[in-house]
């Protein structure tokens, strides 16, 4: 066999291997990317994912689809530079959550003919924050790869639209089950009559849920982000989500969505002016750009809401009202109880005051909180019902220092992207921006990201508005 002919069998032979890489990185993508979607879908079910085993499942769940992206990262490329800026405070907060938990040694000494080592660390319950290490780390990697894999303006629109359907299938099963389910268990066994909405125990973490994407569907609609042929289609989701978020109770997601109506409108000038001569901009949309008219939206959409609202609610709203009453009055009490918010953010305080500097760990609020809970102890807060606060106890200052870092990071790129040429990219960075409002408003009294369906499609919004994929910046037409 002559060199020239052993050169071309070679050359030929390290194409077919190219190509046959090629495909086997192409099936892996589309593998990752189902299933990430699949995941959205599956921790909704089980309660939001609340039960610990679920919750492991969760985390090995997206460490499996981690190995198929790297192996699938060894044809195509890791991609990780769109998401560094965002992926190192979680680490960082990771790796501080992980120290929490390391041994000082025996501060105390042993007792007198008692030979054991007591675990003395920064974390009041070790276990717990590695198991919140182990969580955030999925979560963080679960945005990595919605990062690579929703590449295109038609994964984009797919990934949104589940993240609608898992709500608005939800709302619908929330529905039913009040106006059905008489005894224990409507689908799942631990759900009980009168006890939280839809599949959650808890009915705050269902307007977590339902909050999120009424926004992102509100913002969608706004933005110009679909096609007017389906824009009915989107309206019609949005009237079990309103309806459901009215009924389920939930005064910390009656109060977010009002949040979230005041951002639309003050950003929607933003998302609507036309940013370059070659995409069109309808009559309306310059008219409504005006600080005139926009003002008068807001008024009319909160007169809106606020009239459906309280004709919808009825009995049931005011009943919460007056409860939201008797928890500001929490000494009108004879029990003693201490369960009244007021009263848990003070001892949740005074938990930081105790320990301003790396906090209690991550995760260990619950084992710590009883030494400053002034109440007779038949009840023991298990969260401090303001994420916030919990942050600042559980990691003190430097916890919340790498919350802020995070926080920052993600409105400079927000903002950047409710900037870019592209109507559709402005139109879901709205809609992405409406939902984290709505969430950021409603974590100030509730902890509905502690389930792990909420903080994953939390983590998509964050995705969809912070991502700078490359059809950004290609032009789109027929949303007006």
């Amino acid at each position: 066999m002559s060199q020239a002919t052993s050169d071309a069998v070679g050359a030929s032979a390290g194409v077919a291997r190219r190509d046959f890489k090629l495909s086997v990185a192409k099936v892996l993508e589309q593998v990752v990317f189902v299933s990430l979607l699949g995941l959205i879908v599956l921790t909704a079910i089980p309660y939001g994912t609340s039960p610990a085993w679920w919750e492991a499942l969760f985390v090995c769940a997206v460490f499996t689809l981690a190995i198929l992206w790297l192996v699938e990262g060894l044809s195509s490329g890791y991609g990780l530079k769109d998401s560094a800026a965002l992926v190192l405070p979680l680490a960082a907060l990771a790796l501080f959550s992980f120290l929490q938990t390391l041994p000082l040694g025996n501060r105390s000494g042993n007792p007198a003919g008692i030979a054991f080592a007591p675990w003395n660390a920064v974390s009041a319950d070790p276990y717990q924050t590695r198991f919140f290490v182990l969580e955030l780390l999925a979560l963080t990697v679960a945005g990595v790869l919605l990062f690579r894999y929703v590449s295109t303006e038609r994964r984009m629109r797919l990934t949104i639209n589940v993240m609608i359907g898992v709500a608005v299938a939800s709302a619908i099963f929330g529905l039913l089950r009040q106006t059905m389910q008489h005894t224990a268990g409507f689908g799942l066994p631990l759900l009980l009559p009168d006890l939280g909405y839809g599949q959650f125990i808890n009915k705050n973490h269902f307007a977590f849920l339902v909050e999120m994407s009424f926004g992102m569907t509100l913002g969608l609609m706004l933005g110009g982000g679909v096609k007017r042929e389906r824009a009915l289609v989107y309206f019609a989701a949005l009237l079990p989500l309103w309806t459901s978020l009215v009924l389920c109770g939930s005064r910390g997601g009656l109060i977010a969505m009002l949040a979230q109506l005041i951002i639309a409108v003050l950003l929607f000038s933003m998302v609507a002016r036309k940013r370059n001569l070659s995409e069109p901009q309808s009559k309306l949309l310059r008219a409504a750009s005006g600080l005139p008219v926009r003002i008068a939206l807001v008024l009319v959409l909160i007169a809106g809401v606020a009239f459906g609202t309280l004709w919808l609610g009825g009995d049931h709203l005011a009943s919460s009202i007056e409860q939201s009453a008797e928890e500001l009055h929490p000494e009108t009490s004879e029990l003693r109880q201490g369960v009244s918010r007021n009263e848990i953010w003070r001892a949740s305080w005074r938990m930081f005051v105790a320990h301003p500097i790396l906090g209690v760990g991550m995760g260990a609020y619950w084992a710590t909180i009883p030494a400053f809970h002034n109440a007779s102890g038949t009840m023991t807060p298990q969260e401090a019902h303001n994420d916030y606060l919990e942050l600042l106890a559980s990691g003190g200052v430097v916890g919340l220092a790498l919350g802020v870092w995070f926080a920052v990071v993600v409105f400079k790129r927000t903002r950047e992207n409710l900037s870019a040429p592209s109507r559709f990219r402005r139109a879901v960075c709205y809609g992405a921006t409406i939902g984290i409002a709505g969430v950021a408003v409603h974590s100030l009294v509730d902890f509905g990201l502690h389930t792990i369906v909420n903080a994953l499609a939390f983590t998509t919004l964050i995705v969809i508005a912070t991502s700078k994929p490359h059809w950004g910046n290609q032009r789109t037409t027929g949303y007006e």
